[in-house]
Protein backbone atom coordinates (compact mmCIF):
# COMPACT_ATOMS: atom_id res chain seq x y z
CA UNK A 1 0.00 0.00 0.00
CA UNK A 2 1.15 3.53 -0.72
CA UNK A 3 0.72 6.23 1.91
CA UNK A 4 -2.29 7.43 -0.06
CA UNK A 5 -3.79 3.94 0.11
CA UNK A 6 -3.15 3.88 3.86
CA UNK A 7 -4.97 7.21 4.24
CA UNK A 8 -7.94 5.83 2.30
CA UNK A 9 -7.96 2.61 4.33
CA UNK A 10 -7.73 4.61 7.56
CA UNK A 11 -10.67 6.86 6.66
CA UNK A 12 -12.78 3.92 5.48
CA UNK A 13 -12.22 1.99 8.71
CA UNK A 14 -12.66 4.97 11.00
CA UNK A 15 -15.88 6.26 9.43
CA UNK A 16 -19.11 4.34 9.35
CA UNK A 17 -20.17 3.03 5.96
CA UNK A 18 -21.54 5.81 3.69
CA UNK A 19 -20.88 8.47 6.33
CA UNK A 20 -18.40 11.24 6.99
CA UNK A 21 -18.72 11.07 10.76
CA UNK A 22 -15.02 11.81 11.35
CA UNK A 23 -14.21 13.76 8.20
CA UNK A 24 -12.54 16.63 10.07
CA UNK A 25 -9.24 14.79 10.66
CA UNK A 26 -6.52 16.59 8.70
CA UNK A 27 -3.77 14.91 6.69
CA UNK A 28 -1.00 15.90 9.17
CA UNK A 29 -3.08 14.39 11.99
CA UNK A 30 -3.56 11.14 10.08
CA UNK A 31 0.15 11.04 9.23
CA UNK A 32 0.99 11.53 12.92
CA UNK A 33 -1.18 8.65 14.10
CA UNK A 34 0.00 6.34 11.29
CA UNK A 35 3.61 6.91 12.34
CA UNK A 36 2.68 6.31 15.97
CA UNK A 37 0.96 3.06 14.94
CA UNK A 38 4.05 2.03 12.96
CA UNK A 39 6.22 2.63 16.03
CA UNK A 40 3.92 0.51 18.19
CA UNK A 41 3.90 -2.27 15.59
CA UNK A 42 7.70 -2.41 15.36
CA UNK A 43 8.08 -2.43 19.15
CA UNK A 44 5.57 -5.26 19.49
CA UNK A 45 7.38 -7.35 16.87
CA UNK A 46 10.99 -6.47 17.73
CA UNK A 47 11.13 -6.37 21.51
CA UNK A 48 7.79 -6.48 23.34
CA UNK A 49 7.89 -5.74 27.05
CA UNK A 50 5.51 -8.66 27.59
CA UNK A 51 7.14 -11.71 25.98
CA UNK A 52 4.00 -13.82 26.04
CA UNK A 53 3.06 -11.84 22.93
CA UNK A 54 5.18 -11.58 19.81
CA UNK A 55 8.95 -11.22 19.76
CA UNK A 56 11.68 -10.78 17.20
CA UNK A 57 12.48 -14.02 15.36
CA UNK A 58 9.86 -15.95 17.32
CA UNK A 59 8.70 -17.12 13.90
CA UNK A 60 9.24 -16.46 10.22
CA UNK A 61 6.29 -14.08 10.13
CA UNK A 62 7.84 -11.73 12.68
CA UNK A 63 11.17 -11.87 10.85
CA UNK A 64 9.48 -10.96 7.57
CA UNK A 65 7.39 -8.20 9.18
CA UNK A 66 10.39 -5.97 9.94
CA UNK A 67 13.10 -7.30 7.63
CA UNK A 68 13.22 -4.03 5.69
CA UNK A 69 14.42 -2.07 8.74
CA UNK A 70 17.07 -4.55 9.93
CA UNK A 71 20.65 -3.34 9.38
CA UNK A 72 23.04 -6.33 9.47
CA UNK A 73 26.75 -6.20 10.29
CA UNK A 74 27.25 -2.41 10.26
CA UNK A 75 30.97 -1.74 10.79
CA UNK A 76 31.89 0.96 13.35
CA UNK A 77 35.39 2.01 14.44
CA UNK A 78 36.24 1.52 18.12
CA UNK A 79 37.91 4.48 19.84
CA UNK A 80 39.14 4.15 23.43
CA UNK A 81 36.88 1.10 23.88
CA UNK A 82 33.79 3.14 22.97
CA UNK A 83 31.59 3.19 19.86
CA UNK A 84 28.93 5.74 18.91
CA UNK A 85 25.71 4.19 17.66
CA UNK A 86 24.27 5.16 14.23
CA UNK A 87 21.78 8.01 14.23
CA UNK A 88 18.96 5.74 13.06
CA UNK A 89 19.67 3.05 15.70
CA UNK A 90 16.56 1.75 17.49
CA UNK A 91 16.97 -1.80 18.85
CA UNK A 92 20.04 -3.98 19.35
CA UNK A 93 20.09 -7.44 17.76
CA UNK A 94 23.66 -8.71 18.02
CA UNK A 95 27.25 -7.51 17.93
CA UNK A 96 30.78 -8.72 17.41
CA UNK A 97 34.23 -7.15 17.68
CA UNK A 98 37.61 -7.48 16.01
CA UNK A 99 40.31 -8.01 18.65
CA UNK A 100 44.10 -8.02 18.75
CA UNK A 101 46.35 -9.40 21.48
CA UNK A 102 50.07 -9.93 21.18
CA UNK A 103 50.85 -11.68 17.90
CA UNK A 104 47.20 -12.63 17.35
CA UNK A 105 45.45 -9.99 15.26
CA UNK A 106 42.03 -9.51 13.67
CA UNK A 107 40.35 -12.14 15.81
CA UNK A 108 36.55 -12.01 15.86
CA UNK A 109 34.80 -12.14 19.23
CA UNK A 110 31.20 -11.90 20.37
CA UNK A 111 29.74 -9.05 22.42
CA UNK A 112 28.09 -9.90 25.73
CA UNK A 113 25.68 -7.14 26.80
CA UNK A 114 25.81 -6.50 30.54
CA UNK A 115 23.49 -4.58 32.84
CA UNK A 116 24.85 -1.51 34.61
CA UNK A 117 24.47 -3.13 38.02
CA UNK A 118 26.27 -6.37 37.06
CA UNK A 119 29.52 -7.20 38.89
CA UNK A 120 31.06 -8.80 35.81
CA UNK A 121 34.34 -6.87 36.24
CA UNK A 122 34.90 -8.51 39.61
CA UNK A 123 34.07 -12.04 38.52
CA UNK A 124 36.76 -14.18 36.82
CA UNK A 125 33.95 -16.24 35.28
CA UNK A 126 32.22 -13.24 33.68
CA UNK A 127 35.21 -11.12 32.68
CA UNK A 128 36.04 -10.41 29.03
CA UNK A 129 38.32 -13.04 27.55
CA UNK A 130 40.42 -12.95 24.38
CA UNK A 131 40.92 -16.69 24.64
CA UNK A 132 37.16 -17.35 24.85
CA UNK A 133 36.45 -14.66 22.22
CA UNK A 134 34.02 -12.70 24.41
CA UNK A 135 33.91 -9.01 25.28
CA UNK A 136 31.63 -7.36 27.82
CA UNK A 137 29.79 -4.22 26.81
CA UNK A 138 27.36 -1.77 28.43
CA UNK A 139 25.00 0.56 26.60
CA UNK A 140 24.96 4.20 27.60
CA UNK A 141 23.37 7.36 26.20
CA UNK A 142 25.35 7.66 22.96
CA UNK A 143 26.79 4.22 22.34
CA UNK A 144 28.48 1.16 23.80
CA UNK A 145 31.43 0.99 26.20
CA UNK A 146 33.56 -2.16 26.11
CA UNK A 147 35.31 -3.64 29.16
CA UNK A 148 38.52 -5.49 28.30
CA UNK A 149 41.84 -6.30 29.93
CA UNK A 150 44.90 -4.13 29.30
CA UNK A 151 46.53 -6.38 26.70
CA UNK A 152 43.53 -6.67 24.36
CA UNK A 153 42.89 -4.02 21.69
CA UNK A 154 39.56 -3.59 19.92
CA UNK A 155 39.54 -2.08 16.44
CA UNK A 156 36.13 -2.73 14.84
CA UNK A 157 32.58 -3.31 16.03
CA UNK A 158 30.02 -5.05 13.83
CA UNK A 159 26.48 -4.15 14.84
CA UNK A 160 23.21 -5.71 13.70
CA UNK A 161 20.23 -3.60 14.72
CA UNK A 162 16.67 -2.52 14.00
CA UNK A 163 16.73 0.98 12.57
CA UNK A 164 14.11 3.66 13.08
CA UNK A 165 11.68 3.59 10.14
CA UNK A 166 11.54 6.67 7.97
CA UNK A 167 8.74 9.14 8.63
CA UNK A 168 5.88 8.39 6.26
CA UNK A 169 3.61 11.25 5.19
CA UNK A 170 1.19 12.50 2.54
CA UNK A 171 2.06 16.20 2.59
CA UNK A 172 1.44 16.37 -1.16
CA UNK A 173 -2.33 16.13 -0.65
CA UNK A 174 -2.47 18.75 2.12
CA UNK A 175 -3.38 22.34 1.27
CA UNK A 176 -0.46 23.99 -0.48
CA UNK A 177 1.25 20.64 -0.99
CA UNK A 178 3.25 20.79 2.27
CA UNK A 179 3.08 21.17 6.03
CA UNK A 180 5.47 21.88 8.89
CA UNK A 181 6.27 19.55 11.76
CA UNK A 182 6.54 20.76 15.35
CA UNK A 183 10.33 20.50 14.95
CA UNK A 184 10.22 23.07 12.16
CA UNK A 185 10.92 20.56 9.38
CA UNK A 186 8.79 21.22 6.28
CA UNK A 187 7.43 18.13 4.53
CA UNK A 188 6.60 18.10 0.82
CA UNK A 189 5.58 15.36 -1.60
CA UNK A 190 4.95 11.98 0.01
CA UNK A 191 6.86 9.12 1.64
CA UNK A 192 5.49 5.57 1.71
CA UNK A 193 5.72 3.14 4.61
CA UNK A 194 9.12 1.43 4.74
CA UNK A 195 7.81 -1.77 6.29
CA UNK A 196 6.79 -4.74 4.11
CA UNK A 197 3.44 -4.66 2.34
CA UNK A 198 1.87 -7.33 4.56
CA UNK A 199 2.14 -5.09 7.63
CA UNK A 200 0.37 -2.02 6.23
CA UNK A 201 -3.22 -2.95 7.01
CA UNK A 202 -2.26 -3.95 10.55
CA UNK A 203 -0.55 -0.59 11.02
CA UNK A 204 -3.71 1.12 9.81
CA UNK A 205 -5.76 -1.01 12.24
CA UNK A 206 -3.58 0.16 15.13
CA UNK A 207 -3.94 3.77 13.98
CA UNK A 208 -7.72 3.42 13.82
CA UNK A 209 -7.70 1.90 17.31
CA UNK A 210 -5.70 4.84 18.68
CA UNK A 211 -8.04 7.43 17.18
CA UNK A 212 -11.16 5.47 18.07
CA UNK A 213 -10.07 5.39 21.69
CA UNK A 214 -9.71 9.17 21.64
CA UNK A 215 -13.11 9.56 20.01
CA UNK A 216 -14.70 6.92 22.31
CA UNK A 217 -16.68 5.25 19.54
CA UNK A 218 -16.85 1.54 18.71
CA UNK A 219 -13.64 0.94 20.68
CA UNK A 220 -14.26 -2.66 21.76
CA UNK A 221 -15.05 -3.83 18.24
CA UNK A 222 -11.70 -2.57 16.96
CA UNK A 223 -9.82 -4.08 19.91
CA UNK A 224 -11.37 -7.43 19.01
CA UNK A 225 -10.09 -7.10 15.45
CA UNK A 226 -6.55 -6.51 16.70
CA UNK A 227 -6.87 -9.60 18.89
CA UNK A 228 -7.48 -11.63 15.74
CA UNK A 229 -4.13 -10.40 14.37
CA UNK A 230 -2.27 -11.15 17.63
CA UNK A 231 -1.40 -7.50 18.02
CA UNK A 232 -3.22 -6.61 21.22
Amino acid sequence: MTIKDMHYDFKKKLNKIDSQQNKNLLIPEIDWVLNEAQEIFVKIVAFPKMYQYLGFEIGQRTIDDIKTIVEPETCIDVNNNIVVLPGNYWFYLKGSVIMTKGKCSDVKGSLVIRQHNDDFELSPFDDSSFEWRTVNGVFYEKGVKFYINDSTVLTKFFLSYVKQPRLMHNAEDFRGGSYELLSGQVLTGFVNCELPEQTHREIVDIAVLLVTGQLSSDYQAKVAKLNLNNLK
